[in-house]
């Protein structure tokens, strides 16, 4: 199976390819873009510029040539593939992949997120995926461990990260979630047996199955076999 990734952080490259590398997919058959500019066109005008929206697009697109399934994996530019009507390949957003994930489990759950630009678009968006088992939505914001990230500190804020998922799972968290692909390392340094979820290893998860679906033969009243050729965003 060939995975492409549309990101906007070149240091999410390495944690996509670990979960990918846990799930037993091999490293050829990834291919990694990273388009900085399209997030900081974001950030700098506080809007999506249509022009962004559009290269976007494209890009997700013409990776989807050379592909099996497309991760992309920046929140913010994830509205853009609303726009995409009949994709190629299945089209995985990073983070809603985990809300899903997140909404599978149910019960309470608590959403570790650092930057505060981001508070208010996590809430809305595991709140509209939280399930009939889903009793309590709860957005943690992190702003020492973004602080320490954005200084270049990733190991402390690895490790403070990993400290409150552990205070969330002894305060009562049915599951923690991990909203940022770059926290998605903090999971192992997470001590007792549960583990947060994490999207690169969700988005990722999310393809496989994605891909499988496609895949497989349905079954026809007339009794042949066949294949479904719908795609879906």
């Amino acid at each position: 199976m060939r995975i492409s990734f549309l990101h906007t952080m070149d240091g999410n490259r390495q944690v996509f390819e670990q979960a990918a590398k846990a799930l037993g997919m091999r490293p050829e058959d990834l291919h990694h873009e990273v388009r900085a500019d399209l997030r900081e066109a974001v950030s700098q005008t506080g809007r999506f510029p249509i022009e962004s929206k559009v290269e976007t697009n494209q890009r997700l697109l013409a990776l989807a040539t050379r592909s099996d399934a497309v991760i992309l994996t920046c929140a913010t530019l994830g509205p853009a593939v609303a726009d995409i009507k009949s994709p190629p390949v299945p089209i995985i957003r990073a983070e809603i992949a985990l809300a899903a994930a997140a909404a599978e489990v149910g019960g309470k759950l608590v959403v570790l997120c650092a930057a505060d630009t981001a508070i208010e678009s996590t809430r809305r968006l595991f709140a509209a995926h939280a399930g009939a088992d889903t009793v309590s939505v709860e957005v943690v914001h992190l702003p020492r461990v973004w602080a320490r990230f954005k200084a270049g500190e990733l190991d402390a804020s690895l490790a403070a990260t990993a400290l409150s998922a552990e205070r969330a799972y002894e305060s009562g968290a049915t599951v923690v979630a991990l909203a940022h692909p770059w926290m998605a390392p903090a999971a192992d340094l997470v001590r007792g047996r549960r583990r947060p979820l994490d999207s690169p290893g969700a988005a990722l998860r999310a393809a496989m199955q994605r891909f499988g679906e496609a895949r497989t033969p349905m079954r026809r009243p007339s009794g042949r076999t066949g294949v479904s050729d719908e795609k879906s965003t």
